[in-house]
């Protein structure tokens, strides 16, 4: 627990003509503010010293526990959570925070449309396949192959160029490197390339700034990764899609829960 003490000596004039001395002591600690007096007198003088108590200690995954000195809150999102001492090389952090930023990007994109389709579905708006079976449906537009080399090139860039960006920030932001398109993407940092490309709405323009909105996105993006977590073990336990799940569950709450389904799937 951190806890940082200072000690200031003042004198000021009181009710008669001496002066009175007097000590003030202020400490932080995660207690919270609280305020003290003591008098102490000189002759028929009386002074006071004020005790200010403030909260220092910035919040952990686990309450009390001191995270380890290379996660110093800098990053966006960080509560020290590190068991297996996997950011100790500065180097390997590096890589696994813009590793986490993408991961949790996919995640939000997945959530996002396998619950847009799913309620489409359900809904009988459109016939569409559940979604773990989406990738067996044949397209009329397109064939099975087609769309891989497609989805390969375009993804395999993609990466290729935000790998370089990590390699040497700011790179692909230079003239003639992006199709003449490089003003959209600006290159503000790894993992962030703005512009009007990636940030139309303009919510992050200084990202050196922009500590509350990158604090916001890996939120969403870690809820958003659990969340992909409970579709894929909601699939295979019950062979349905997640809407399905919900409607099953809110037709009889007492009765269609985890609980039950995990005890029925088990027997």
């Amino acid at each position: 627990m951190a806890l940082v003490m200072g000690r200031a000596l003042f004198a000021r004039p009181c009710s008669s003509s001496s002066l009175c001395f007097a000590s003030k002591s202020m400490y932080k600690s995660s207690l919270g503010l609280r305020d003290t007096f003591w008098n102490s007198k000189i002759g028929r003088t009386r002074c006071f010293t004020r005790t200010v108590v403030h909260a220092q200690q910035r919040p952990t995954w686990l309450p009390g526990l001191d995270p380890p000195p290379y996660l110093d809150g800098t990053l966006a999102g960080d509560y020290g959570f590190d068991p297996l001492g996997l950011g100790e090389d500065p180097e390997s952090l590096k890589w696994f925070v813009q590793a986490e930023l993408v991961h949790a990007r996919f995640a939000m994109l997945g959530v996002a449309g396998i619950l847009f389709t799913d309620l489409l579905r359900v809904t009988g708006i459109s016939k569409l396949p559940v979604w773990y079976e989406a990738g067996a449906v044949k397209y009329e537009f397109a064939s099975t192959r087609t769309l891989l080399v497609v989805q390969l090139l375009l993804m395999g860039y993609a990466e290729t160029r935000r790998y370089m960006d990590y390699v040497s920030p700011g790179s692909q932001a230079k003239e003639g490197s992006f199709f003449g398109m490089e003003a959209a993407l600006e290159g503000l940092e790894p993992g962030y390339p703005g512009g009007p490309l990636f940030n139309p709405l303009g919510l992050a323009k200084d990202i050196k700034y922009a500590h509350d909105w990158k604090l916001k996105e890996i939120k969403n993006g870690r809820l958003a990764m659990v969340a992909m977590l409970g579709i894929f073990v909601q699939a295979a336990v019950t062979h349905a899609g997640p809407i399905d799940n919900l409607v099953e569950h809110l037709s009889n709450p007492w009765r269609k829960t985890i609980i039950q389904t995990l005890s029925n799937s088990s027997s």
